[in-house]
């Protein structure tokens, strides 16, 4: 498979002018680094990335556009590799990692990650030079109409190198280990296991505890999964908001930042270079707390996760 990723990004970088310009572009991203509560985060100003950060995804807003993830819709110079027959691997033409994927459903469905837990964690063993990545419908999807995976290359994510320096182990099961996070910045939990079944079971645990906060959809949530030395590690990040206050506020205090898997692993995204320079760590974290599910709610989740395991 890392062959094959390889050789689609060197034919589209060939054949597609717009996606390789995307790419080349990335050497001049200006990016400028916080510590927030003892992590590192990093923000990027990526103009490109304005059509995600940005976009309107409210019901009469979907109706009215093509679905730009249908095969038929994509532009006619994307090609794609299948997996599992029921998804296409394209790479993603508004990078933020220097090698940036989309994953769509083959079909026109949903974006929920009920029942495909074990495709997540497929992908993250074949792509094991990836970290896979799902936001949710009203937690930084784009497209919240098609069901898709992302993926971005590993070593770009504060979150792979850090995460065991901020949690607490919670549980320690036949099928897994389950640790909260606790860098008072982040709400969740980490799962870590060495069977793609169990993992996928210890997950559902934790989807039925979320199920039980009411929500429009699916419970509110970002994932983050890679692969390595034979094990997995999953990042549950529990929301109780898609956009920050500041995204709709007028004058100086607007930001347009929409916050999804990558800002919650540690890559804050600004579209805008006013937003870029205006940034702080304390913003960073403001953010962070208002967008993610509150300290309460994660307790009382954590102890009905242990009473079931």
């Amino acid at each position: 498979m890392r062959e094959t990723i390889k050789y689609l990004f060197d034919s589209q970088f060939r054949d597609w002018e717009m996606a390789a310009k995307n790419y080349a572009a990335l050497k001049d991203v200006r990016e400028k680094a916080f510590t927030v509560s003892d992590c590192t985060v990093r923000v990027q100003f990526n103009p490109a990335r304005i059509l995600s950060s940005a976009a309107k995804v409210d019901a009469k807003s979907i109706q009215e556009r093509a679905c730009f993830l249908c095969a038929t819709n994509r532009p006619a110079e994307q090609e794609g590799i299948s997996f599992l027959a029921k998804y296409t691997i394209l790479i993603n033409p508004f990078p933020i990692f220097p090698r940036h994927l989309t994953i769509p459903s083959v079909l026109h469905t949903p974006q929920r990650i009920e029942g495909r837990m074990t495709d997540m964690l497929e992908l993250a063993e074949a792509l094991d030079e990836y970290v896979i990545f799902y936001n949710g419908p009203r937690c930084g999807a784009s497209a919240p109409d098609h069901m898709h995976f992302q993926a971005g290359n590993k070593g770009f994510l504060p979150i792979e190198n850090n995460w065991q320096q901020n949690c607490s182990l919670l549980s320690e099961t036949k099928r897994g280990l389950i640790w909260k996070i606790s860098d008072n910045l982040r709400t969740g939990w980490i799962m870590e296991g060495t069977d793609k079944q169990d993992l996928s079971i210890l997950f559902d645990t934790i989807y039925k505890r979320l199920d039980e906060i009411p929500t429009e959809d699916e419970p509110m949530m970002n994932l983050l999964a890679w692969f390595d030395k034979g094990k997995w590690i999953v990042v549950v990040l529990p929301r109780k908001k898609h956009r920050p206050d500041c995204f709709f506020t007028e004058g100086e205090e607007q930001l347009t930042i929409s916050p999804a898997s990558v800002d919650l692993g540690g890559v804050f995204i600004t579209p805008l270079e006013k937003d870029f320079d205006k940034i702080t760590g304390q913003i960073i974290a403001g953010i962070l707390h208002e967008v993610c599910l509150d300290e309460a709610h994660i307790k009382n989740i954590s102890n009905r996760i242990k009473e079931l395991l």
